[in-house]
């Protein structure tokens, strides 16, 4: 398990490469750009970017949202434009020591939540926070304005500016649209770009989708087991692997997470893991909690386990914490909660490898 760090650039994150490094057994980062998705990421900037990250020194073998354009997703003409851009990104980015990349392929929203700040009454922490009820006053374009206001001025990975600004024209392009057709249109993209990562030695690691059901009536195609059993088949390589993200699985009560782990990590297909807590509170009603097994509902110890037991070179990150000791920054990207978070799995790993050795 090689434990790893979102980080946005200096230009971007309040949090410095200093502090990061300063956690123990932070190998490096899970980094990214703020690039709009079918952007093509230019050498320069990659360059930059993981020169800072080794001068600190830190990893960055993995990058992070390197987004689908959505005239992919939705099979329009103009694809294969984006998709040869695409390409172009993995070889520049590979040129630079990335060996993973992490997308997903959901439709025009990213990961969603109905508050980003819900405060806790029992420790006064805040965390980000999901009820579909609350949905039920919000339009799709309310929720994009609540978020926006919602966000404290940092940008959102997933929640680009100039593709929401076309929400209206995109959601009538996906009127219709049957999960059927979005796999199919998925197909298409990996049987255009997995060549190219074989080639160059680069994983695609595709993220659950968050929460783990359909939103607004949108086809949604890679929130349960069976789905990630019908997507590595699509292109059968260890190019076309996964990103298994416990919190967005474990948001779905019908979810088993460490079996989830444990079936596509002895496949070999588990190139990377976010790993969170959830606590669920009603229906499709949920607060992520700190990684603490017992503030929340998943068993951490039986999802480290599964890493260690089936995928255990898999790159790993404490996903978003909460927002605790009067910190405040990009909601979910806090630094103190993370880093005992890291601590934390890193825990539960050294007792289950010297427990398995006997020490």
């Amino acid at each position: 398990m090689k434990m790893t760090f979102r980080w946005f650039g200096s230009a971007q994150d309040t949090i410095k490469l200093s502090q990061i490094k300063q956690i123990p057994g932070m190998t490096g980062l899970m980094g990214l750009l703020d690039k709009a998705a079918g952007d093509i990421w230019r050498e320069d900037e990659i360059k930059a970017y993981i020169d800072e990250v080794h001068a600190a020194g830190l990893e960055c073998e993995v990058i992070e949202s390197v987004n689908v354009h959505e005239d992919i997703k939705l099979g329009l003409p103009t694809r294969d434009k984006y998709i040869e851009n695409y390409r172009i990104t993995i070889r520049n980015l590979a040129k630079y020591g990335v060996k993973v990349i992490v997308y997903n392929f959901m439709p025009v929203f990213d990961w969603l939540r109905t508050d980003l700040a819900r405060i806790r009454d029992d420790d006064g922490s805040n965390s980000l926070y999901f009820d579909e009820k609350d949905l039920g006053t919000m339009g799709p374009l309310e929720i994009v304005r609540k978020t926006a206001q919602d966000s404290k001025g940092f940008s959102l990975p997933g929640w680009e500016p100039e593709r929401l600004a076309q929400l209206e024209t995109t959601l009538k392009l996906y009127e219709g649209m049957t999960a059927e057709t979005l796999l199919a249109n998925y197909k298409y993209f990996l049987q255009g770009i997995v060549p190219t990562c074989e080639e160059v030695g680069v994983r695609m690691a595709v993220h659950p989708d968050d929460p783990a059901w359909p939103i607004f009536g949108l086809p949604r195609i890679a929130h349960a087991e069976e789905h990630f059993a019908k997507i590595i088949s699509l292109v059968d390589s260890p190019a076309n692997s996964l990103c298994l993200c416990t919190g967005s699985l474990g948001s779905n009560t019908a979810n088993d997470v460490p079996a989830i782990v444990s079936r596509f990590g002895k496949l070999g297909r588990v190139a990377c893991m976010h790993i969170r807590n959830v606590k669920h509170l009603g229906y499709r009603k949920f607060r992520e909690a700190s990684h603490l097994s017992s503030d929340g509902d998943l068993n951490m110890y039986a999802i480290v386990k599964a890493v260690h037991d089936t995928c255990p070179d898999a790159y790993v990150r404490p996903d978003h914490g909460r927002m605790i000791w009067n910190e405040t920054g990009r909601p979910g990207y806090g630094l103190y909660d993370r880093a005992l978070g890291a601590a934390y799995l890193n825990g539960l790993w050294e007792a289950i490898d010297k427990s398995g050795k006997g020490e």
